[in-house]
């Protein structure tokens, strides 16, 4: 779990290659998770101090400048996921279809691995 989380990290801007199922799922679930934390730490601060507001900025900056940083990851961990299931790269930008495409991209991102 960990380590497909810190593969994804150390190969942000690594496209070429393959991600199985597995190192794609779990580095999606413990950046949910974290991403997650880190929201609900700014939402406490700011509760918890609401006469100070510079701690809860702070951490909400850095939640921020986290959710920025990890589109790079994701997008390289989704084109060697996309090249595992034997798509072309471009097959990616599915997901910006109305409506469907996010569907289509999340059927796209539970296939089996392509032999080859």
């Amino acid at each position: 779990m960990i380590s497909s989380y810190t593969s994804g990290w150390t190969r942000s801007f690594d496209y070429s290659g393959r991600a199985t199922r597995a190192d794609y799922w779990w580095f999606v679930l413990v950046n949910l998770i974290v991403y997650f934390i880190l929201l609900i730490l700014t939402s406490a601060l700011a509760i918890a101090l609401p006469d100070m507001p510079a701690p809860a900025s702070v951490l909400g900056s850095l939640t921020a400048l986290y959710g920025f940083s990890q589109i790079f990851p994701a997008l390289a961990l989704s084109v060697r996921r996309i090249r595992d299931i034997g798509k072309e790269w471009y097959w990616i930008f599915i997901s910006l279809v109305p409506c469907i495409g996010g569907f289509w991209f999340l059927y796209l991102m539970v296939q089996p691995s392509v032999l080859g």
